[in-house]
């Protein structure tokens, strides 16, 4: 079966793009919203703004597994976009390098907020599909990483939603 190589959902917050943005392109807070991610870690220490070419850990865990992905900032236009790549793993520290995956977030003003719209985008084009798969199926229990990643993001949106509408900036 071909593999889906990119998916995305979007949601409605009663914010301003900026008060999205903020937010989303602090890495250390994805842990508040993702179902997996726990936070990051910025290689150059906490508080470092964020900026094209930023590099952090993130810290991911799956039921009673935990790993460490190493990523590096590739957009980053205030209130407008958020793009990072996921370049390496390993379970304390990320030591295996290779195109892992690209994570994106788009911020659109529209009445009475901003359209969120975040993107998984498996880059891991090397692996023949079959491989892909199996191994998906496996690290998922039973997925692909494209139907996987469709529901995180859809809990990730929602959960986005919920707190930035319950503590307004």
């Amino acid at each position: 079966m071909p593999r889906t190589f990119s998916v995305h959902d979007s949601i409605i917050v009663e914010a301003d793009p900026s008060t999205v943005y903020q937010h989303v392109s602090d890495p250390a807070l994805m842990g508040r919203w993702s179902p997996e991610n726990l936070g990051a870690t910025p290689a150059e220490g906490p508080g470092t703004a964020t900026r094209v070419g930023m590099v952090f850990d993130g810290h991911n865990k799956r039921g009673p597994f935990r790993w460490t992905t190493r990523c590096t900032v590739t957009a980053a236009d205030p209130d407008e976009v958020f793009r990072f790549r996921v370049h390496a793993i390993g379970l304390r520290r990320p030591w295996v390098r290779g195109p892992i995956a690209t994570w994106e977030y788009r911020f659109a003003a529209v009445p009475g907020g901003t359209e969120v719209t975040e993107t998984w985008t498996d880059d891991r084009r090397g692996w023949p599909d079959p491989v892909a798969n199996t191994f998906d199926r496996i690290a998922t229990r039973g997925h692909t990483f494209a139907e996987f990643q469709r529901k995180n993001i859809r809990a990730t949106l929602r959960k986005l939603k919920s707190e930035l509408e319950a503590h307004p900036a």
